[in-house]
């Protein structure tokens, strides 16, 4: 059906200010024009290499230009485009891809390697396109991405057109299990996202192309995704620069690098920076302390954060630095957004943990009442209005997160919290045993099965241990087998080699028994502060 539609808008506001910057990543400078032109060049080789309606795209990427140019592509092309977490080991990849029904991959040159051990296990694949990084030849059987991108400078439409049914997939550890594809219906996603940053958008329920034109009559806000684009707040703050007519500026280390971030901000007048909390705060605030004067960062009016624990102490060392800014921990998932927010500025630095209801969100306590505010009953955060349509091929699933409640249907992820008397928020965490390291989220059943096949391991629980910088790492409690001795740095090294490195345990500590009961479980909270106390946090 018709509807907002991404491809739709970038492609009028790239008629509108053509030689406007549109992206730029060190030395690397693109125009508008030429952002709508390299895109034409990528859906028109995914569609001639037989991609068909809403078939899925993976971007296995690094923040670059190239990974919103193949993401505008499949927009164009009416293709779902696919992110993946480039820490992913061959196992997971595979997983991901396979479950995603993927054909087609747009991967950075060093990812070479991994893709020749496993491109035998997704045989659905059928188009590699390498973006060149410097590390080595293209491979015979992946085409160049340069020569893709220059090869069909024309507007590229597939025959099947485009609407605000197309999906826009992210996909997300969410609260139990193996990685999920949300779906938002782009129409959905657009009117979650850009009426926030502008209100002209707000309450049109068709969409209104010369309302883009009257908008985008001269360039937009600068971004700074400093966090990866592989993850929601990294990809959905940059979706809203876009769709003002801005550009996005990505940073070309690869690892954080403090100081490349306010050297750009600098250089490039960034106005918008998006970040994960205090693992990207609490370093930004000591260089800043180690160098005061050194940035001018007057550019800069807003920091959003999303996905971790952003601490008021961080908040307010940054707002000493640049007291003319403002900072937004946004409460969201990829399957919630708009929970709740927190707003800091100069006069006040909002408490850790504490925000604002949404427009449309509501607390439901466990028996299925509405939490109503100063009753001290805690409950799960509930957000209506525009929501994804499900998990991808996992109906089980939807049916438990996207709940009805009194005549409404609502994302109900599973954060708990409690609502003050002042209508606040106090959010508690998830219900469910998940670690957020740094906004990646472990589920500890995966590193479990993994520690088990460990020699000398009898049994074996992942669990979240308190960590100044991430907010929490993994912990392991280990049951050693019967007269067995477990080297502690060569499971970690174990795990290493099976899963991402932000999964494998960062303590190691040893227990005599588990004490699971009858039925396989395991009592987390009672092992969470066993692992706490003995590695002393």
């Amino acid at each position: 059906m018709p509807g907002w539609n991404f491809a739709e808008v970038w492609e009028v506001i790239a008629e509108q200010i053509p030689d406007a910057q549109a992206q730029v990543q060190g030395d690397r400078r693109f125009t508008w024009a030429e952002f709508d032109r390299r895109a034409n060049g990528i859906a028109a080789t995914l569609l001639e290499r037989g991609a068909a309606e809403q078939d899925k795209v993976a971007q296995y990427l690094y923040n670059c230009p190239e990974y919103l140019e193949s993401l505008f592509a499949a927009f164009k092309a009416g293709l779902v485009p696919i992110n993946t977490n480039y820490r992913y080991r061959d196992d997971e990849l595979v997983y991901l891809w396979d479950n995603a029904d993927c054909v087609a991959v747009v991967f950075h040159g060093t990812f070479t390697e991994t893709i020749e051990r496993i491109r035998d296990r997704v045989p659905r694949i059928t188009t590699w396109l390498w973006v060149d990084d410097g590390s080595g030849p293209c491979p015979e059987w992946a085409i160049p991405y340069e020569e893709a991108a220059a090869s069909h400078p024309e507007r590229t439409v597939a025959p099947w057109g485009r609407d605000g049914d197309h999906i826009m997939m992210t996909y997300t550890g969410g609260t139990t299990g193996m990685p999920k594809g949300v779906m938002w219906r782009q129409d959905d996603l657009f009117m979650a996202l850009v009426p926030q940053m502008n209100p002209v958008y707000r309450g049109v329920d068709e969409p209104d192309l010369d309302l883009v034109r009257q908008s985008v009559t001269q360039p937009g806000p600068v971004g700074l995704p400093a966090c990866p684009l592989m993850h929601g707040t990294g990809l959905y703050t940059q979706l809203i620069i876009l769709s003002l007519g801005g550009s996005v500026v990505t940073l070309t280390s690869r690892s954080l690098d403090v100081e490349e971030i306010f050297d750009t901000i600098q250089r490039e007048k960034v106005n918008q920076m998006a970040i994960v909390g205090d693992a990207f705060g609490k370093p930004m605030l000591k260089a800043l302390d180690e160098n005061p004067g050194r940035w001018d960062l007057s550019s800069l009016f807003l920091i959003a954060s999303s996905g971790v624990m952003f601490s008021e102490q961080v908040k307010q060392g940054l707002l000493k630095h640049h007291p003319g800014m403002m900072l937004l921990d946004a409460f969201s998932s990829s399957e919630a957004l708009g929970m709740g927010s927190s707003i800091s500025s100069a006069d006040q630095a909002a408490e850790t943990a504490k925000f604002s209801l949404g427009e449309n969100t509501i607390v439901i306590t466990d028996d299925g009442r509405k939490v109503e505010p100063g009753s001290g009953e805690i409950g799960r955060v509930a957000v209506g209005g525009r929501q994804p349509i499900g998990y991808y091929k996992d109906p089980e699933k939807t049916a438990a997160t996207f709940i009805e409640f009194e005549g409404k249907r609502y994302s109900c992820p599973g954060d708990y919290a409690r609502v003050e008397a002042d209508g606040s928020l106090t959010l508690l965490g998830r219900g469910s045993v998940v670690i957020n390291t740094g906004g990646e989220k472990v589920f500890p059943e995966e590193v479990e099965e993994v520690m088990k096949t460990f020699p000398g391991v009898r049994d074996a629980v992942a669990v979240g241990v308190p960590d100044e910088k991430f907010g929490e790492v993994v912990g392991a409690v280990v049951e050693p087998a019967p007269g067995a001795t477990v080297d502690k740095d060569a499971l970690v090294a174990h795990v290493r080699s099976k899963l991402a490195a932000y999964k494998a345990p960062k303590h190691v500590v040893l227990i005599d028994s588990i004490g699971r009961a009858p039925n396989g479980k395991v009592d987390y909270k009672r092992l969470k502060a066993y692992a706490a106390e003995a590695t002393g946090r």
